[in-house]
This record gives structure tokens, sequence and C-alpha cells, in this order.
């Protein structure tokens, strides 16, 4: 059977639930697959998921099998399957550029990434160790604001001809530069900023929707999160926040009828509150007019585990891109995209998205063109 060989940049919660996840299905039957959106994607299930290179900068998990790097401080992320078998692949150093940020050392080690002393790797080694290990699809979990070491990854990406799916909010698939270099290299990407399975912007965006569709009009709405993993706690440095507040705030504002003024929408991270761990609390409040201008509002409360939130949905971006590399087929990833992130190319609605990627999956929808999926969305949808 063949298999889907990955590498991942950053062995933190997100990698770990992942990996766990991996091995967590590999037992069990269809009818068993609670939490996975789909079973089989063109062939592919959760068992077909290989690791094969890893990177990391924290000392902690530099030079340890991914087996044990997943279980290393500061990750805090819920145990799905605690007996992870040896993986024969080691976590190298990785570039740190701007993945690491110095209010971190502030804090205690059990909570904050702490420094690798080792030397830091070069492009030219990068892509040849992509290379020999064969990795497929390599996936970006740096922390929010890892600006220029996510582009970093994603030349090296591109260098030894890898699949890329950019899960942090830096804008590479929705950065046209960017996308046009995949085009032209003929390798996959799906990006940017990876949407939870159901969290706080999925339910923020279904609502929003729902408020359009049945008339109602919005007029002031914010999201505010909390949580205790490393990534709230690299969010305490606001600097790092421009992008992930655009990410989140636009896969809001693409569902609404007419677009909010800035000072009537609030999105982002509010603190991050240690005792949570990856605990995520979403609290979202909306405010519109109904019928003859009468005012309701909403509020809703969201608690859930940040990290297999998200692994659910990359678990499904991974069998996508394998797809697109056995249809030879590079560049954007446009359906997928606008499914499983929140700052893809082109926004959608989640109905729509999913309805492309059904259609992505089966093979009847493989344009990559932005006017013809603009026009096939207007005639087909």
């Amino acid at each position: 059977m063949k298999k889907i060989r990955i590498g991942i940049i950053g062995m933190g919660n997100c990698a770990s639930s992942l990996l766990q996840g991996i091995e967590y299905y590999k037992n069990k039957k269809p009818q068993e697959s609670i939490g996975l959106m789909h079973w089989d994607i063109g062939g592919f299930t959760p068992r077909d998921i290989e690791i094969v290179s890893a990177y990391d900068v924290d000392r902690r998990k530099v030079g340890k099998d991914v087996s044990k790097a997943i279980f290393s401080k500061p990750n805090c992320c819920n145990i799905i399957h605690k007996d992870l078998p040896h993986q024969n692949v080691e976590v190298k150093m990785g570039k740190i550029l701007d993945g690491y940020t110095e209010h971190m050392k502030h804090y205690d080690e059990k909570f904050a990434f702490v420094l690798s002393d080792q030397k830091e790797v070069t492009k030219q080694q990068l892509v040849k160790q992509l290379q020999s290990s064969k990795c497929e699809i390599l996936l970006n979990f740096l922390p929010v604001g890892s600006e220029n070491a996510a582009r970093f990854y994603a030349e090296c990406a591109l260098d030894a001809h890898v699949g890329f799916i950019n899960c942090i909010p830096v804008f590479i698939a929705s950065n046209p530069q960017w996308a046009q270099k995949f085009e032209e290299a003929n390798v996959p990407i799906i990006g940017d900023d990876v949407k939870s399975q159901l969290g706080a912007t999925i339910v923020h965006r279904v609502l929003t929707n729902l408020f359009k569709n049945r008339g109602v009009q919005l007029d002031k709405t914010y999201q505010l999160n909390t949580g205790g993993n490393t990534d709230f706690l690299n969010m305490l440095d606001r600097n790092r926040l421009q992008s992930k507040k655009t990410s989140k705030t636009e896969a809001v504002q693409s569902q609404t009828s007419i677009r909010l003024k800035e000072e009537n929408i609030h999105i982002g991270p509010s603190d991050w509150v240690p005792w949570q761990k990856d605990n995520k609390i979403c609290f979202i409040r909306m405010e519109g007019r109904i019928f003859g201008d009468v005012p309701i509002d909403l509020e809703l409360r969201l608690s859930v585990q940040d990290s297999p939130n998200s692994a659910g949905v990359v678990i499904d971006a991974i069998r996508c891109m394998k797809l697109a590399l056995e249809r030879n087929q590079g560049g954007l990833l446009y359906a997928p995209s606008a499914f499983f992130m929140k700052h893809p190319p082109i926004q959608l609605t989640d109905e729509q998205a999913c309805q492309l990627t059904e259609d992505y999956i089966n093979g009847s929808f493989q344009k990559q063109n932005i006017q013809e999926i603009k026009h096939y969305i207007q005639n087909f949808l």
C-alpha cells in the first residue's frame, strides 16, 4: 500500500495531536472513525500517513525520536495515544529566525520554548534532507508571527519540490507572488492558517452566514479567546499578531452581507491563562437587527481542546494534497484551501467550500485558474 510521506516544522501541540491521531486511528474501522470528516480520501486512510522528517528549535526535542519529542515540554495537549511506536525519525535542528520570541525567556520552562544550542540548519542542508527522506508534503506548524521563518521553509519546499501546507497565519498561499512561485514550480500548496474542525472561527463564520441568510443585519461582533498552551503564550507579544488578527477577521468579514466597520468587529486572542493548558475558551457576541429594526443579540461560549481540533482538519488536507501530487497538479489548491483554511486565496461560504472540496476529491473539479473557479461557483452552486 502506498504511503503519504510527511515532514513537520515545529513539533508542538498540533504536531503531537496529529501524530498521536494517526496512530489512534490505525486500528479503527470506518464505522468507528469518530472525529474524522473523511475516513477515505482517494483510497488513503489515516494509517497511510507516515512522518519521515521533523524540525524544531527547542533543546528538549531536537535530537529525540519524534515518538518522544511530541510528549516533551512545553507540549500540553490531551493524550490521544500515549504509546507511540518508535518512528526512527530524529527531530533535527531547524532555522530560528523569528520563530522564537524573546519574551519566552521570562517564563518558566514548563510553559515556554527553550532554544537549543545546536547549529541551525542551512537552506541547502534542509533541502537535501527533505529529498533524502523522500518527503512529499511539508507541514508548517511554526508559532504565530514567524513571518521570515515561514518563508524560509516555503522556499525550501519549492527547492525540494515538496508540497507545502501552511497551517499558520503567514500569508503565502494567499499572496499572489508566492502563489505564482508554486504554480511555476508545479508544487502544490494549501493555505493559509488552518481552520479548526469545530473552533471559534468556523462557528463565528457559520453564525455570521446564518444572520445573512435569515435577513438579520449584523451590526457589531467580537470574538475573544483564551488558552494556556505555548501558542497563546507566544501571542502575548502583540507585535506578532497582525497576520493572525487579519486572518481571523477576514474569515468572518467574508461572510457578512455588508462589511462591518473596523470599530464594530474585534476578533483575536485575548490572553494566556496557564492552567487552561491546551483548552481554548472562546466568547462570541453578535449584535444585530431583525424585522422592523428590532434589536437582537447572541452570546456563545465554546470550550474545546485546541490542538486535536486542528489535527482533524490537517489529516484531510494532507490526503487532498497527496491527490494533487498523484495528479501532477501544482500551484494553489483553491477548493481545499477554502475549506480547510481561515485565509485562503478565495473566501467562500463553508457550504460552498465543502462541496467544491468533495468535487476535488472525486476528481470532477480540478480547475486552477482563478476566473474559472469563480465561474464554477457562480454557475454550479
